[in-house]
């Protein structure tokens, strides 16, 4: 039976053979990007498992402060003090470093570590420092630099990563600077808390996989479950003529299983060379915020066999479930008889998910790992009650489409539909599926950022310049820098694009009177005259009380400052004696203003953290949201042309699976033009039926998901989301359409005949 299974796949004519590329060529398409997802996962893990070793001096990171560590400990301590740096938006890591002996620990991606006079830069922040001018970014880094930090350092190739060297001297007794004995290896994604704020930790690992692997993998599971039921209404014909000769059920099944396999395992074999050539491009894909480097897409030993193994086998199982009429009678076939209809109990683990996800709405588990068991499995019973309850909303939608039809091809649509709904449903199973996808991950993306979103502010705001100088005690903020020189603020104001430069004392005296209650400041009125938009002074003060820094600017209920400050007794004389809390450099946010700004400040405040501006500090607190926004897009970009390939063989393989009752409808007189209308009806009642309860149901969800995991309320989606949906709709119909001109050639005299 195998021999003439693999003879009646192989040889058994042209038809055969088409069917046997067609699913082949599908299965491979779903077995490359099945690969290329668990790769991309697998990477995920790897470019996160590089940041370890930025989180050192942290408590629990691997690499505790040397006062912590007792054994296994490097002979000579390590000053370390992590920094972030930026340019034009991009974020920069700085690490000072200073050796206290010879056998200082060595971060990884370095032979040594950098003398004082020395700096080690990623290959993408050599190539910046090479194409920037000095001024602008190279000489917030003195000396010259020793190396190129290897990629065993680097979460990905586009990670700036600069390695400072010092004297011990240089980093002792600074705020920010720790001694360690080692250098961090606990992964980021096996911790929360502290130790692991570098990187992402098991919280948003745990979020990541998880959505990426019920988002993704499942609509290429069903492209390959569609690719594998190609034509088999054909090949019940033939099967059911081989039990009326003879043939046992068994028999039937080992060959229907070997032409199934055969096709599947020429698709799984063609899968891996389509992974090959997909690897480069999914390199630049990033479920994070850093692309990968390619070596990082692998695949284990167990994906592999899994995927050579499991496909395979699931085309056979598939194919034993869609030929199980002609197991229990080979008549049933060939008298065409109905299938029982679908009954509404399909519905019921649809209703199922969407009760566990109310349930843990005040029950949310405390830990990540609960958080997971509690909505993953409500997730999964969503998206799998979907595509069983997609049949009998199916025949719900087609019933009511033949009661009120007033021609022939809504008629004949609605009957045909009517009497094998779970067909019809199949051909649009993955766009539906992909549908209710992108609204459940567009709800809950834009409700996080109604919640968490920062206002924006002016663009003289968002291009200042800001050099903060703050210590944060019990009640009070105060300045830790000293008056800068008048040489410094002097080249500030001399560079092209600065428009006004403002220095913030501390005024001890009065914490109370600042409007966002964080303190008190004080500013040279003159100063502030210069920079109108962050309010001026009354007529004829010298000084004013303000903030202790303008980061705050368009925060908190209030987005807007008052136009004027309140003025102040102390005179600008007595302000240059007091612990500066920030300095404010307004520009035109030009890249030689911005950069050089941030560089002489930088230059004149070494010890303390780097400026920047308002922008990227708008950017670093929303980070957490443009990670999801992003992985959202992913899964989007990702799920709608899976399902777009899989409704182009389901409707391909059904228009030829009807051929010969299209065929016997032309003979009778129905013309090539009501046919074509009956195809277009038969594909889009089913996806605009199931399409309204699947966005339905990824909005309830989302609703669900967010009051029980962080309590937000679901919000009305932008235009954005709209775009998507119309797109995928237009393009499920495009595709129906391309299929229309075959009915043509398929539904000649000649195929009326019985095979």
């Amino acid at each position: 039976m195998i021999r003439l299974g693999v003879r009646l796949a192989l040889g058994g004519g042209r038809d055969a053979l088409i069917r046997l590329v067609i699913i082949a060529s599908a299965v491979a398409l779903g077995t490359g990007l099945l690969l290329g997802t668990l790769a991309a996962l697998n990477a995920t893990g790897t470019q996160n498992d590089r940041n370890a070793w930025l989180n050192t001096g942290r408590d629990g990171s691997g690499g505790a402060p040397a006062a912590d560590r007792q054994e296994g400990a490097a002979a000579d301590p390590l000053w370390w003090q992590l920094g972030a740096d930026g340019f034009q938006g991009k974020l920069i890591g700085r690490i000072d470093v200073a050796a206290t002996g010879p056998h200082s620990p060595v971060p990884p991606g370095m032979p040594r570590l950098p003398g004082p006079g020395e700096f080690y830069a990623s290959p993408a922040m050599s190539a910046l420092l090479r194409d920037t001018p000095a001024g602008e970014l190279a000489a917030r880094y003195p000396g010259r630099q020793a190396g190129v930090i290897g990629d065993a350092a680097l979460p990905g190739p586009d990670s700036l990563i600069v390695v400072v060297g010092h004297r011990p001297a240089e980093l002792a007794g600074q705020r920010n600077a720790v001694k360690v004995a080692a250098i961090a290896t606990l992964s980021p994604s096996t911790c929360n808390g502290p130790s692991c704020d570098i990187g992402t930790d098991s919280n948003g690992m745990i979020l990541i996989l998880s959505v990426v692997a019920a988002a993704m993998i499942f609509p290429v599971l069903v492209l390959v479950g569609t690719a594998t039921r190609l034509s088999a209404a054909r090949r019940e014909q033939r099967f059911a003529a081989m039990r009326l000769i003879g043939a046992t059920p068994r028999q039937i099944s080992v060959i229907s299983a070997v032409e199934s396999t055969v096709a599947a395992a020429a698709g799984v074999a063609v899968g891996f060379g389509l992974y090959g050539l997909l690897r480069p491009l999914l390199a630049k894909v990033s479920f994070t915020a850093t692309p990968f480097f390619s070596s990082d897409l692998s695949l284990t030993t167990a994906d592999v066999l899994a995927v050579a193994l499991g496909v395979p086998v699931a085309a056979a199982v598939s194919a034993r479930i869609a030929l199980r009429r002609v197991q229990i009678s080979p008549l049933g076939v060939t008298r065409r008889t109905t299938p029982r209809p679908p009954r509404a109990t399909r519905a019921i683990p649809l209703a199922l998910g969407l009760l566990e996800l109310g349930f843990f709405i005040g029950r949310r588990p405390a830990t990540s790992g609960g958080q997971a068991l509690a909505f993953l499995p409500g997730t999964l019973l969503v998206l799998g009650g979907i595509v069983l309850a997609g049949p009998w909303l199916t025949m719900v939608g087609a019933r009511l489409m033949a009661a009120r039809a007033r021609r022939a091809s809504g008629l004949v649509a609605g009957r045909r539909l009517a009497d094998d709904p779970r067909a019809g449903f199949r051909a649009v199973s993955g766009l539906v599926l992909a549908l209710c996808v992108t609204t459940g991950a567009v709800g809950v993306i834009d409700a996080m950022v109604h919640e968490r979103g920062v206002p924006s502010s002016p663009e003289p705001v968002r291009n200042t310049v800001l050099s903060d100088h703050t210590e944060y005690l019990p009640g009070r903020t105060v300045g830790t820098a000293a008056q800068p020189a008048d040489g410094l603020l002097a080249a500030l104001r001399a560079v092209p694009g600065v428009g006004g430069v403002t220095v913030i004392h501390s005024d001890p005296a009065a914490f109370d009177r600042s409007p966002r209650g964080d303190g008190g400041g004080l500013a040279d009125c003159t100063e502030l005259a210069a920079m109108p938009v962050y309010g001026t002074c009354p007529p004829g003060a010298r000084t004013a009380s303000v903030p202790v820094g303008f980061s705050s600017y368009g925060l908190g209920p209030d987005p807007s400052w008052p136009s004027g400050w309140p003025a102040a007794t102390a005179s600008p004389e007595q302000l240059r004696r007091l612990p500066v809390t920030q300095i404010a450099v307004t520009t035109d946010g030009s890249r030689s203003a911005v950069e050089t700004a941030r560089t002489l400040l930088a230059a004149a405040y070494p010890a303390d953290d780097p400026p920047y501006t308002i922008a990227e500090g708008r950017g670093r607190m929303s980070a957490e949201l443009d990670g999801y926004r992003q992985l959202a897009d992913v899964v989007i970009a990702v799920s709608f042309p899976i399902a777009g390939c899989s409704m182009a063989v389901s409707v391909a393989g059904g228009l030829s699976d009807r051929r010969r009752p299209f065929s016997l409808l032309r003979l009778t007189g129905v013309r090539l033009r009501t046919l074509r209308g009956v195809v277009l009806l038969e594909s889009a009642v089913p996806l605009l039926a199931v399409a309204v309860v699947a966005i339905a149901t990824g909005f309830l969800a989302a609703q669900l998901f967010l009051q029980a995991q962080l309590g937000y309320s679901l919000h009305p989606p932008g235009g954005e989301y709209y775009a998507i949906v119309i797109a995928g709709v237009l393009a499920a119909l495009a595709v129906i359409a391309a299929t229309l001109p075959l009915l043509s050639r398929l539904t000649g005299p000649e195929n009326t005949r019985n095979e």
